[in-house]
């Protein structure tokens, strides 16, 4: 292809050189392998947390099962809320089994899925020549595979990327995105994809979206199971026979009143943790974004662009894949947001921290 947007000829040396065989730029004195490796291990011991809390969560829920099936038996006397649980044990292996075989189910499939859930359709390089010429040459620098790339019919700002893994990788961006900016920053912004594919963060932000997904619905589930009394026969029961003299009725409301607080925290926790993952992954793609153009302006100008843009997230998103964005497409987070509940970090902040690049 010719014209102003003809691909340049990449240096022999440095298309065939792998990204950790060049030497990054360093930010903050650390360079970028080592903020590589040091985000890898903070996901990992997130995602561990996150399994932890799915075993937990299942083991309240099998001790209070143990407890309930007790005291409704009239076998008050056998349960011991200090002994530990061998119905809670099988409880939370088996939260912690389901959790982790959805998320693998969900990393062999999850790409299709999340590229439908947003209305991203496929396009070729006769009909988005600069965009597929972008991703080539951010695939090259990245000494990856080029992914396939779509677009979200939107007038929206926004782009995510997906993948398992880097041999099947897709990067979406909107239509919005592609008339707003300028080639410079369509590169700083699919360079900040392709640092996601690069990182592996689309294949654990599908891990750990599953897993919150499951604390959240068996939470959900058994608080709705209150609202039609399914605890209550037990709790009455045993009430009936701490008034003739047995001692499970005040046992019973001890292990109910603890289940209740482990539901409602639960979810919230890992929500916490899924945020947390998600915020370390964007100060890192757009660091990656930088060492692939060498060139932080771009995405600095793209994200300026995307602050000034208009949020409009009936069009696209939705809570599941929020944090797949390069920006939140359902709530802008501002300096003075809570940092423990956004998604994404502040465009300020990301954009201070692109400017300090470099500096020791």
């Amino acid at each position: 292809m010719s014209g102003p947007w003809e691909r340049p000829q990449p240096a022999p040396a440095r298309a065939a050189a792998p990204v950790e065989h060049i030497t990054a730029p360093r930010i903050h004195g650390t360079d970028f392998l080592a903020a590589q490796a040091a985000n890898k291990r903070k996901t990992w011991m997130l995602i561990v947390t996150l399994v932890v809390l799915g075993f937990l969560l299942g083991y309240v829920l099998g001790w209070a099962v143990e407890a309930w099936t007790s005291q409704g038996g009239g076998y008050a006397g056998q349960f011991q809320l200090l002994a530990i649980s061998s119905l809670g044990l099988i409880g939370g292996l088996l939260l912690a089994t389901i959790g982790l075989g959805s998320a693998a189910v969900t990393m062999a499939f999850g790409d299709k899925v999340m590229l439908s859930m947003n209305g991203a359709r496929e396009v070729t390089a006769e009909a988005e020549p600069v965009l597929h010429n972008v991703v080539e040459e951010m695939a090259i620098a990245a000494g990856l595979p080029k992914p396939k790339v779509y677009v979200m019919e939107t007038d929206a700002l926004n782009a995510f990327a997906t993948g398992m893994s880097p041999d099947h990788a897709a990067i979406a961006v909107t239509r919005g995105l592609l008339n707003a900016l300028d080639r410079e920053e369509l590169q700083g912004v699919v360079a900040h994809e392709m640092g996601h594919v690069l990182n592996l963060d689309t294949r654990y932000m599908a891990a750990v979206g599953i897993m919150v997904g499951l604390i959240a619905l068996v939470s959900d589930l058994v608080l709705r199971s209150f609202r039609f009394g399914a605890w209550g026969g037990g709790s009455r029961r045993s009430s009936d026979r701490e008034g003739r003299g047995g001692g499970g009725g005040a046992a019973m409301l001890i292990v109910l009143a603890i289940m209740l607080v482990f539901l409602i925290l639960a979810p919230i926790a890992a929500q916490l943790v899924r945020f947390a993952v998600s915020r370390q992954r964007e100060y890192l793609a757009d660091a990656t974004s930088v060492q692939l153009t060498r060139n932080p302006t771009g995405l600095i100008e793209a994200l300026e662009a995307l602050e000034a843009g208009e949020t409009k997230g009936p069009e696209i998103g939705n809570r599941a894949t929020q944090h797949l964005f390069i920006v939140n497409p359902l709530k802008r987070f501002g300096s003075g947001a809570s940092a423990l509940f956004a998604t994404h970090p502040s465009i300020e902040d990301r954009i201070e921290r692109l400017r300090n690049l470099g500096k020791v």
